[in-house]
């Protein structure tokens, strides 16, 4: 077994997150530490890539906020994330979306996964 991936192993505690993709709608509940006082801000916007492996995993998400983008990229294993929240599947045909940057307005939409039940 490779030292590096022993030691991320040992470290980090294992999340429970619910599985989800680029294209998904989340709400991302994050500890923000202020001094000595702590709160938790959720941040809801579409995640628009997810890259890394195992230890180094990180996930972007994007919302627009008073007509202007706003990404943040989430560490998947920070001590800091409290919860991920999954609000809409997306359907999408690409692993990174980086072209709804440039779109605005009704074309920055993402359709909604149909779900099949039997």
């Amino acid at each position: 077994m490779d030292a590096i991936n022993f030691v991320h192993e040992q470290l980090s505690e294992k999340k429970d997150f619910p599985a989800f993709r680029p294209g998904d709608n989340v709400v991302v509940s994050y500890r923000i530490v202020e001094g000595d006082k702590q709160r938790i801000q959720d941040f809801r916007g579409d995640v628009i890539q997810m890259k890394g492996h195992e230890g180094t995993r990180t996930f972007t998400v994007r919302k627009v906020s008073n007509g202007i983008g706003v990404e943040r990229i989430f560490p998947y294993s920070s001590p800091n994330i409290v919860g991920v929240k999954v609000l809409k599947r997306g359907k999408v045909r690409r692993a990174k979306l980086y072209y709804l940057r440039d779109l605005v307005g009704k074309k920055a939409r993402i359709k909604e996964r149909k779900r099949i039940s039997n």
